[in-house]
């Protein structure tokens, strides 16, 4: 380590779906935080960690700030809102693609009243011409003071090396919090059932809603091998959603199952054996209590 160490907190925070999850795996170099096309994919803080001979760095995935509809909508926005005072900066992420829309408005109101060094980062700048950035970089401009506007493509990589610079430059000297091995503060289990998750979004596309939790039941090793034994539970809110996950004769469950314990083996390191099975918890976003047995938790934010 030199002598001069920097170290802090970088909060992300955007409308839903503008990449912040690839950005989040781009940086670390591994993935720790799902991604989908489909909005509102992230639902808790998920803290990653980059360290290199000189800096840590902590970002922090934040779910995708929007009003509200239920219960696990206003969590998730709680979650977003009370990192934004709490950071060394904030990455305020916009689609190049969509440009300007209300949402954003939504959240610059709330950036507003945070104190810390804004940064607008245009994302996705690879799906559109260059001569449309300047004037979204124009109208960005008049909604707030920020330290920075800087363009990337966190699919593509492009700029985020420069990107890493200029928060690396504004850190302050500090101490590093986690070991230079670690790249997330959230336990296997979190990040297991958020690769199941994940599967589950991308196989069932807009038939199945953002209605899905799951739950891990069970993680132990197998006796005389290096294999480890998972039972999850995939939570939805009707009945006919059951049959979507589960599919005909089961073979939805078990695309599931064989494309999350592809990411799980490679995160624990050894042969994974995946139970999967699926229970209908009705409106279970709108109840509190299910709402925290499922790790959605009021006092965590």
């Amino acid at each position: 380590m030199t002598e001069e160490f920097k170290s802090g907190f970088i909060a992300i925070v955007g409308r839903p779906n503008v990449g912040k999850s690839t950005f989040m795996n781009r940086v670390i170099g591994e993935k720790i935080a799902i991604m989908s096309d489909k909005p509102q994919t992230t639902r808790n803080k998920i803290q990653g960690v980059m360290t290199d001979k000189d800096s840590q760095i902590v970002f922090i995935d934040t779910p995708g700030i929007h009003k509200p509809k239920h219960k696990l909508g206003d969590y998730m926005v709680n979650v977003a809102e009370s990192t934004l005072n709490e950071v060394d900066a904030v990455l305020f992420m916009i689609n190049a693609e969509e440009g300007y829309g209300r949402g954003d408005q939504f959240i610059i109101d709330r950036l507003q009243r945070v104190n810390q060094p804004i940064y607008l980062i245009i994302n996705k700048i690879d799906k559109v011409h260059p001569d449309k950035l300047l004037p979204l970089i124009d109208q960005y401009k008049e909604k707030l003071n920020f330290e920075e506007i800087i363009p990337i493509s966190a699919l593509e990589g492009n700029n985020v090396p420069h990107l890493i610079k200029v928060l690396k430059e504004q850190l302050p000297e500090g101490p590093q919090f986690y070991p230079e091995d670690q790249i997330t503060d959230h336990p296997e289990r979190f990040v297991i059932s958020e690769f199941i998750r994940e599967k589950v979004l991308h196989l069932t596309r807009e038939e199945i809603p953002h209605s899905i939790a799951v739950v891990i039941e069970g993680i132990e090793p197998r006796e005389n091998s290096n294999a480890v034994y998972i039972q999850a539970a995939i939570i939805v809110e009707r009945k006919s959603q059951k049959g979507i996950i589960i599919g005909k004769q089961g073979s939805m469950l078990k695309e599931v199952g064989q494309r999350a314990r592809k990411d799980i083996e490679s995160l624990l390191g050894s042969k994974v054996y995946l139970e999967l099975w699926v229970k209908v918890q009705k409106d279970w976003r709108n109840r509190q209590i299910q709402l925290s047995d499922f790790g959605y938790k009021e006092d965590e934010y």
